[in-house]
């Protein structure tokens, strides 16, 4: 059942001193900081976490109302006089605590849905060596074998991610592909390219079509694309989110959302004669924060640079040194606070994964030397002295976990590494197979009339919106393409204007690798090929981060695709 947790409590004192506007307080006994704003009589409160990811927000100096704070992560603002979040604008609204007053006294009350995976709890049985183990393949790519089960997490063995932006940084053991096509079963946590990877699937449906599938029951649906991919998988199934999925007596799993991206991102929590792996996978705040303690392994991801902010923007403030701070205090902002979540979770054993791609492709050098990521390393030693008591892992392809060996003796060896003289590092990638792809739809029929550019936005369906955009299409090294492309569109109206009206209106400048604007366009795909993939430069004016735009073209482009059917 539901439950309401009082999360600070201020005497009728405290409350008498409450300023007017905001306030900033801290529980001493759990550390967690809270906002409260006042005004005569009226109060409001929240928790101080920003709901892009996670930051604590600070006074806004640029606040002349007393109204608004400001994320030390990416600098979103909030006003906590509305709770609506205002840079950017049209994005979330803040979670109010509930407040209760008794004789001056003020507490802030949290109300806790029911956490779903403590119904029918089991207790934890005695393990026997090799029962559970974990298999490490590559980024995020795991085997669990539980009993005479094997399941696999987000198999991404082969090809590019985000168009041509990502590649494997690991090679895959050399029987990954059969691994993967005898499993019992396949958990794929959200539509990303690099956890659901059609080249991997599509060599998969060859060998195995029916092998059954699972995925979350996202608004957006992780297998949008698949008709259109080609790739004949005949045995998805989409669950329900906080319910027990029984694979066998002794194993099952469940499936949860993100806090932040429930659209299209979730994690999961498997469960073996009692004993629980929790896999956070990408998930901002999975299950919205509030996760099981003491699981026996935790895995998340680490790395930090999963997207082109701020490598692929210019102008302004983004001078290279500007960058290089930002990246370097992000990742260590990161790395923070994946030490803290794991310290608050007590997990027995914890693994960082998902995070183990690279900028491979020559035309993204300066992506890779100024994109730097977090070590695997190094969280696990921040961890170890935040908590001793918590084993780590830093995983190599081929690596293996057994739990029963873990939780037996955690001073004997519970990792079994790969043979000496295994490849860890991939070396080549294929690139010419997957580029060539992308340069074939570049010269689809379509293309040779502008009427395109109409077709393609009205179809995508976002207006009524002060925002004008530029786009260029260009070579891979963001030069504008003789005979390419060059427009504006103004989505307040949804016209395309020739030169930029002269309304006051917010202005971004969009250059576009033409292959892969093109293979988005064609396809009916979405941005996140451009945006996360590394495959455009940016400027903009002012420089505000517009949400409802990109959350539109990252997230919500239509299902169907209507545009494609009218040129064939």
């Amino acid at each position: 059942m539901s439950s309401n947790n009082t999360v600070l409590r201020l005497e009728a004192e405290d409350v008498r001193g409450l300023n007017d506007g905001i306030n900033f307080k801290k529980n001493q006994e759990d550390g967690k900081c809270y906002i409260i704003y006042k005004v005569k009589d009226k109060i409001r409160a929240c928790v101080n976490q920003c709901k892009h990811q996670g930051g604590l927000f600070i006074k806004d100096i640029e606040d002349l109302d007393g109204r608004t704070v400001r994320c030390t992560k990416h600098y979103w603002k909030l006003n906590v006089a509305t709770m609506e979040y205002v840079n950017p604008p049209d994005s979330f609204m803040q979670d109010e605590l509930v407040l209760s007053d008794t004789d001056g006294s003020l507490e802030l009350v949290e109300l806790n849905p029911p956490d779903p995976w403590t119904a029918e709890p089991r207790e934890a049985q005695e393990l026997h060596a090799g029962e559970i183990t974990l298999t490490y393949i590559t980024h995020a790519c795991m085997e669990l074998k539980a009993g005479n089960k094997r399941m696999m997490f987000d198999p991404w063995l082969i090809g590019p991610a985000f168009a041509r932006g990502w590649w494997l940084l690991h090679e895959p053991p050399s029987d990954a592909m059969d691994r993967l096509s005898q499993a019992d079963l396949i958990y794929i946590s959200h539509m990303h390219s690099d956890h659901l990877s059609y080249p991997t699937l599509q060599r998969l449906s060859k060998k195995r079509p029916d092998i059954p599938i699972y995925v979350g029951d996202t608004s957006r649906p992780v297998f949008w694309y698949l008709e259109k991919s080609g790739v004949n998988l005949t045995n998805i199934n989409v669950v329900p989110f906080g319910v027990w999925q029984n694979v066998d007596e002794h194993l099952r799993f469940m499936i949860l959302m993100d806090g932040i991206h429930p659209e299209m991102d979730t994690c999961l929590i498997v469960e073996y004669k009692g004993h629980m792996i929790l896999n956070t996978v990408d998930c901002t705040i999975p299950n919205n924060g509030r996760l099981p303690h003491g699981v026996d392994v935790m895995m998340s991801d680490f790395a930090g640079g999963a997207s082109g902010f701020p490598m692929t923007f210019h102008g302004g403030k983004y001078t290279e040194s500007w960058k290089a701070d930002f990246i370097k205090n992000e990742r260590k902002k990161l790395l923070n606070y994946k030490t803290q979540l794991v310290k608050s979770l007590q997990p027995k054993i914890y693994c960082p994964f998902a995070g183990y791609f690279t900028e491979a492709h020559p035309s993204d050098r300066y992506i890779k030397e100024t994109n730097s990521k977090n070590s695997a390393a190094d969280l696990n030693e921040s961890i170890r002295k935040s908590c001793p008591n918590i084993l780590t892992w830093t995983p190599v392809p081929g690596s293996v976990l057994d739990l029963a060996l873990a939780l037996k003796d955690p001073s004997n060896r519970f990792i079994t590494e790969p043979p000496n003289g295994t490849k860890i590092f991939k070396d080549s990638w294929d690139f010419d197979l997957y580029l060539d792809e992308l340069k074939a739809s570049a010269s689809a029929e379509i293309f040779k009339y502008k009427s395109w550019i109409q077709f393609y936005y009205n179809w995508a369906g976002f207006k009524d919106y002060n925002l004008v955009i530029r786009v260029t299409e260009t070579d891979d090294d963001f030069k504008p393409l003789k005979g390419g492309y060059d427009y504006l569109v103004d989505f307040l109206d949804l016209s395309f204007p020739a030169v930029r009206p002269k309304r006051d209106h917010a202005y971004e400048e969009i250059k576009n690798r033409v292959n892969v604007m093109r293979h988005v366009v064609l396809n009916g795909r979405l941005w996140d090929d451009l945006y996360i993939g590394f495959n455009n430069r940016m400027s903009r004016d002012p420089d505000v981060y517009h949400h409802k735009f990109w959350n539109h073209f990252q997230i919500e482009l239509p299902l169907l695709q209507i545009f494609l059917n009218i040129y064939i």
